[in-house]
């Protein structure tokens, strides 16, 4: 089948042919001019049959520029001989034929195929004239200006047809490159949408990882992934899949962060190895146990810091194209920013418990101290009301009996008021210490001659061996541990035990420690400080336990 410019090339040379047919018919030519006349037409349509056959014919580039100016030559050279057959009269409409090869070299050449043609076919009608009927300059001078002209105007106008043309094509192929290229991006974003929606899925991390390969694995085939994070100095597997997921870096492994592959991403950069059998890395030797020749690692980005990486593994090498390298590039960044959306929810969700239980632990000192203050006062105002109601009948011993209760509680009250405030200045962090030099001999024996006074059915005992070196510190909150320490001491003793308070300088270090103790059973409470050279220790002994408690306070 002919192409399509070939075939109204052959349509119109064969139209052509039966028009110079019937014109060399009808034509009385002179004796000497009609076999020329049909060995024209004759060569005219041999050329139309051999134009066909080209037209059927596959050629080359280069073949085709060749047949194409074997063509015009041919056409050439039938235009020239129509031109001389019909020489014998001047006025031959026939003459103008020389301007259709003009025109053909034109079109097919542009400008300089113009101008060649309308030299060389004006140059064939000047000499045709000269061996003719003679050579007229006037008629020749405008020949040659038309033929010329007729070459420059065609040429010019195909050459810019030509370059409209190409620029036409140029922006049609970047539109078509920018519609691909918009389709690309187009699915990426579809892909890394995907991958956003599992990896928000969940908000435990080893969920929200399971749902991200499960997503990673139809959208960028792999054999193995891993996703790493930073934890301090370390890189933690969090989540593996494919092969060895189980036995080669598990969930739960942590190696040093210096000399590993994390290392490598910590600056940003995706790093791509094509071929593993280079062992550029530790971990090669197990991959490639595993089969895996090539790798990609991408960092987990938030902003400008890595937080860990994210690892593909196949079994060809060079297996990661330019693509595959900027979708898992973008993938990293979300789940980067997913790891970051996960630890600060469970961030906020720990403060929200520990905001609770500290709003309980308020809660439960206020019921505390409410219930510890309510017993003094009951004492209190029972007390005063004894006295204001019944002041004459009581006997100055009874009085002075009210008159300490009240004393009593009322400093019973007092520190209680205090520990309230102290634990309100803990709350709002301007709880301070007033450090000094500070006895400590002197401190175990006010404690022990306050607790002694302060109840009489557990004896309490001091016992300072040699000498204390003085320390620094605070004096009336060492004062208060000693207290609690001894209270406690004395608390859980029974009745007829004793309570032995000692205190010597050892290793510089200051434990006081006090212990419930009797033939079969003992129980004790440590208190340990270091700032200087003395020991100290608190210790009960009853004379009968059959059970043993323990506490400690600091």
């Amino acid at each position: 089948m002919l192409s399509r410019p070939g075939r109204w090339l052959v349509l119109l040379r064969a139209a052509l042919v039966v028009a110079g047919a019937i014109a060399v018919a009808l034509t009385d030519f002179p004796s000497s001019y009609e076999p020329w006349a049909w060995a024209v037409v004759g060569f005219f349509a041999a050329v139309t049959v051999f134009s066909g056959v080209l037209s059927m014919v596959e050629l080359g580039p280069v073949t085709r520029v060749r047949a194409r100016i074997l063509l015009l030559a041919l056409d050439a050279v039938v235009a020239i001989g129509f031109v001389s057959i019909f020489s014998f009269e001047a006025g031959e409409p026939w003459r103008a034929l020389y301007l259709i090869p003009i025109a053909a070299a034109a079109l097919r050449f542009g400008l300089v195929g113009g101008l060649v043609g309308g030299v060389v076919m004006t140059g064939a009608t000047l000499v045709i004239d000269a061996l003719g009927p003679g050579l007229q300059w006037r008629n020749a001078f405008a020949r040659v200006l038309v033929g010329v002209l007729a070459g420059l105007i065609i040429g010019r106008l195909r050459d810019t047809l030509n370059a409209e043309r190409s620029r036409a094509e140029a922006r049609a192929a970047e539109a078509e490159r920018l519609r691909d290229e918009l389709g690309h991006r187009v699915d990426v974003l579809e892909t890394a949408n995907r991958c956003a929606r599992a990896l928000g899925s969940s908000l435990e991390l080893d969920e929200a990882f399971g749902a991200f390969i499960r997503e990673l694995r139809g959208l960028v085939p792999f054999e193995r992934t891993a996703i790493v994070l930073v934890e301090g100095n370390t890189a933690t597997t969090m989540a593996t899949a494919g092969r060895g997921a189980g036995d080669v870096f598990p969930p739960g492994n942590s190696d040093p962060i210096e000399g590993s592959l994390l290392e490598r991403v910590l600056d940003g950069k995706i790093v791509v190895r094509r071929d593993l059998t280079e062992r550029d890395a530790p971990a090669d030797e197990q991959l490639l146990a595993l089969g895996l020749r090539s790798e990609l690692v991408t960092p987990l980005l938030v902003g400008a810091r890595t937080i860990g990486m994210l690892s593909l593994s196949r079994e060809r090498p060079d297996a990661f194209s330019e693509d595959e390298v900027e979708l898992v590039s973008l993938l990293g960044r979300l789940v980067a920013t997913a790891v970051q959306n996960i630890r600060a929810y469970e961030a906020e969700r720990r403060r929200v418990e520990e905001l609770a239980r500290l709003s309980q632990l308020r809660a439960d000192f206020v019921s505390l101290v409410s219930h510890e203050l309510r017993s003094p006062m009951a004492a209190v105002i029972g007390a005063a009301r004894t006295l204001q109601d019944r002041w004459r009948m009581l006997t100055a011993a009874q009085r002075e009996s009210f008159l300490a209760l009240i004393g009593d509680e009322t400093a019973r009250l007092a520190e209680l008021v205090g520990d309230v405030l102290d634990t309100s200045r803990i709350e709002a962090g301007t709880f301070s210490y007033r450090f000094e030099e500070v006895d400590l001999g002197r401190v175990v024996d006010e404690a022990v001659e306050a607790a002694a006074l302060a109840q009489q059915d557990v004896p309490v005992v001091a016992s300072v061996r040699g000498a204390l070196p003085a320390i620094r510190g605070d004096r009336t909150r060492l004062r208060q541990v000693l207290g609690n320490l001894i209270e406690n001491a004395v608390k859980y003793s029974p009745e007829g035990g004793e309570v032995r308070v000692s205190a010597a300088a050892a290793n510089g270090a200051v434990p006081a420690t006090s212990k419930a103790a009797s033939s079969r059973s003992s129980a004790g409470w440590t208190c340990r400080a270091r700032p200087s050279r003395a020991l100290g220790s608190v210790s009960s002994s009853p004379a009968r336990s059959r059970r043993r408690t323990a506490a400690r306070s600091t």
